[in-house]
């Protein structure tokens, strides 16, 4: 890649984070009410993205055997921290590092 192809790259790159960033702020100035369906999108869409992405981590993990008990055991472990602490930021590291000790120590 060129000079001149780097900066356009990272020049579009800007543009393009900086446009989803600004463009919601404009459309939505902040005296002025959205429609429904975005309030309606922003109260579901953070659960589907959640969805989302256990489906994509858990998506190749086998069913059979003691293979899927790391995965199982961690996901158990982050829902209850999560009831217990009401802490996101904690369930997320909690679960994180519980699933990196089942894998390094317990299922090598």
């Amino acid at each position: 890649m060129t000079t001149t192809q780097a900066i356009s790259t990272i020049a579009a790159v800007v543009l393009g984070t900086m446009a989803t960033r600004f463009i919601p702020f404009i459309i939505f100035p902040e005296g002025k009410n959205p429609p429904e369906f975005i309030k309606y999108l922003g109260t579901v869409l953070p659960y589907a993205a959640i969805g989302l992405l256990v489906i994509y981590c858990l998506k190749d993990v086998p069913a059979s055997s003691t293979h899927g008990l790391p995965e199982a055991i961690a996901i158990v472990f982050i829902v209850l921290l999560h009831k217990w602490k009401k802490s996101t930021l904690l369930s997320i590291g909690g679960g994180t590092v519980l699933y990196m000790v089942l894998i390094q120590t317990v299922f090598r």
